[in-house]
């Protein structure tokens, strides 16, 4: 625990200006990001006496070692560097809200050729409009399915669309109307995206006109007797209006707003947006926080307009956003947004009306929301603490182990052997943190051999940037730092790379090391340790068969009591180390096995690889194709395509595929 007074910067020292700040631990891992209209005042109030901080303040100051600062010209640039900084970084002790569950949303890829209509998860992709998010996957599909009689958008895949192109037939949507057949020309590319901005349209709230329009060609085919028509587009409108149903109305006019609602208690906060298009409820999404910062509603609805608009632009930032309080830098928010939307938008508390009574419900939402998530986490916070702790009494370790990395060993009967490791911090996995490895300096199996390799691959690294950061001596490890590439005596910044911004790899040590094995692993991983005279990180092996932990040097394995939370962590991280290793290698043999007689051609990259088998179609034609109809493909030059020519001309031809239920050779077409 650091003293704050030791890393105080001097009086006059901070400029008084608007600016971002960042506070670093020992590791200068950024622990904090925070900004301000006068730095000098901001930071000035972190290092009054602790006993007058808020206690979440007291830790983060006291866990800092170092703090710096960025210099910027107003308020809404610290805004966005700040945002960027948070997101970058990924500080601890930073509000940073969760969704509670990925809410799926409608999307229309309008960047394809042929747009298509499905139901998308995760973060949003250049080239697609979104609608949503929806709260189930299902309310989505029963939206399309009414309104694809309307709107024959393609909602097919790649594959199924690239098939029916070859045969010749669209498949079982084409037939019953609900699917234009872009993939056997019934319509133009034009025409088809026509449509897919007509569905656009409409589900953009541009609905009383589309409606209009229907009713009056009705009208008109009624009119000249033309009775199934009249029909037909009498039963589209009630398919349009059914949809609308599903979006209750809460506001007569076309009001396009976000409205967000806040529920918290002293540790947890709870976030609900109700997205609002064309006066109508189009999407719900909640979001979740641990409070690891001192912050009131206000600072909650702050960080909660950074999240949920800092990726967004132009019409996903709606005209008005409602909020239950309003933060100390709306005017910077306010403009920050609008640069986003590319026009103004109103940022405010409703006081009355049926913006007020809807603010209501979304707030009972989130009360609700946090009422679910304590009750599904209350155990959770205990649970992974009592785990730690006990592996902490158990492995005799001076703390808990809050960062723990587990090794596993993975291959197929010795060819491609890799090694995986995972990160747990604080009971919890840390994916981005997650490392994989090619074993080099042996053929064939020997899993105590591989452990001993990766694990000083590991920590060789990690001394690596302890040297170049100028907080390793370089006599320390018996020179063998430097063996993987790196510079002794270079110092650049901390674990921070300083030229990508991101944390170098293998940055930050473990207090305990879990290999996936018994005695053999557990002592090569020590004898790895030892031999780089690493001695304060403490290594144990979880032996499947029996689920033992041994420690080095121990002839008798530890034994954790089978409801014991430690060994379930255990459990837990070695068996993710296990599946993360054998995905890897599943890769590596997937790749082995497709690599072709193009992949032996010196020169020929995989742009030029797939270039070649789009034009011929297939290896098989490629093979028998001249040296002139090689040079046809673009990009493939006389020289390259006579290397082709030369190896597929030595190469021996694939085995034929037989159909096992006919015995029918499949030829390669």
């Amino acid at each position: 625990m650091a003293d704050p007074s030791s890393y105080r910067p001097k009086p006059g020292q901070i400029p008084d200006s608007p600016g971002v700040y960042k506070f670093r631990d020992e590791h200068g891992r950024v622990i904090y990001v925070g900004k301000a209209k006068s730095l000098r005042q901001r930071l000035s109030s972190y290092f009054q006496d602790i006993a007058n901080l808020h206690q979440r303040t007291a830790t983060m100051v006291t866990t800092a070692a170092s703090v710096e600062w960025t210099v910027v010209g107003t308020e809404v640039e610290a805004l966005q560097l700040e945002y960027s900084w948070i997101k970058e970084f990924d500080p601890r002790f930073n509000v940073k809200y969760r969704d509670d569950k990925s809410y799926p949303s409608l999307a229309v890829t309008m960047g394809e050729e042929f747009p298509r209509v499905q139901v998308m998860r995760g973060p949003k992709k250049k080239g697609v409009r979104y609608f949503g998010p929806y709260a189930h996957a299902w309310a989505i599909r029963e939206t399309v399915d009414l309104m694809l009689r309307v709107f024959p958008v393609r909602t097919c895949s790649a594959g199924v669309f690239k098939r029916s192109a070859q045969i010749g037939r669209p498949c079982l949507l084409g037939y019953i109307g609900k699917c234009a057949a872009p993939c056997v020309g019934r319509v133009t590319p034009d025409e088809h995206r026509e449509l897919a901005e007509e569905f656009c349209d409409f589900m953009a709230g541009r609905t009383g006109t589309y409606l209009r329009r229907l009713e009056q060609q009705m009208r008109e085919a009624a009119g000249e007797m033309e009775y199934e028509r009249a029909a037909r587009l009498r039963d589209d409108i009630e398919a349009l209006k059914r949809a609308l149903e599903k979006n209750a109305v809460v506001f007569n006019d076309a009001t396009d707003a976000d409205l967000i609602a806040v529920a918290e208690d002293e540790l947890e906060a709870a976030v609900q947006i109700f997205h609002v298009r064309a006066g109508r409820v189009r999407g719900q999404r909640g979001w979740v926080t641990d409070k690891v910062e001192a912050v009131d509603t206000a600072g909650l609805v702050e960080h909660a307009l950074q999240q949920l608009y800092g990726d967004e632009k132009g019409e996903g930032v709606p005209k008005e956003v409602l909020v239950p309080a309003m933060p100390q830098t709306a005017e910077a928010l306010t403009q920050w947004l609008g640069e986003r939307r590319g026009s103004q938008v109103s940022l405010r508390v409703p006081q009355r009306g049926d913006k007020k009574d809807l603010m209501v419900t979304v707030q009972r939402n989130a009360q609700q929301a946090l009422a679910l998530h304590k009750t599904k986490r209350a155990s959770d916070l205990t649970t992974r603490s009592r785990a730690l702790e006990e592996i902490s009494v158990a492995l005799e370790l001076e703390t808990a182990p809050l960062r723990i990395e587990c090794f596993d060993i993975s291959h197929l009967q010795g060819d491609d052997v890799v090694a995986s490791m995972v990160v747990f911090e604080d009971g919890l996995a840390r994916k981005s943190e997650y490392r994989r490895f090619q074993i080099k300096s042996f053929e064939g199996q020997d899993d105590v051999r591989s452990m001993h390799e990766v694990i000083s691959r590991r920590f060789r690294r990690y001394l690596q940037e302890k040297q170049k950061t100028g907080e390793w001596d370089v006599g320390a490890a018996g020179g063998e730092v430097g063996a993987e590439g790196g510079e002794a005596g270079e110092a650049v910044g901390g674990p921070i790379d300083p030229e990508t911004g991101r944390p170098r790899k293998f940055a930050y040590p473990p207090q305990l090391v879990v290999v996936d094995g018994g005695q053999p692993q557990v002592a090569a991983a020590q004898r790895a340790l030892a031999e780089l005279g690493i001695e304060d990180v403490a290594v144990c092996g979880l032996a499947k068969r029996l689920e033992e932990v041994w420690l080095p040097d121990d002839d008798d394995p530890v034994i954790l009591p089978r409801t014991s939370e430690g060994l379930y962590l255990l459990q837990r991280i070695r068996d993710e180390a296990h599946r993360f290793a054998i995905s890897y290698q599943r890769t590596k043999r997937s790749k082995s096995m497709k690599a072709g007689a193009l992949d032996a051609v010196p020169g020929l990259g995989e742009t030029r690889r797939q270039a070649l088998l789009k034009h011929f179609g297939s290896l098989k034609r490629l093979r028998a194709a001249t040296v002139e109809q090689i040079c046809e493909v673009p990009g493939i030059g006389r020289r390259t395509a006579e290397t082709v020519a030369a190896a597929l001309a030595g190469a021996a031809p694939a085995v034929p595929a037989v159909n096992t239920a006919t015995g029918e050779i499949i030829e390669d077409e």
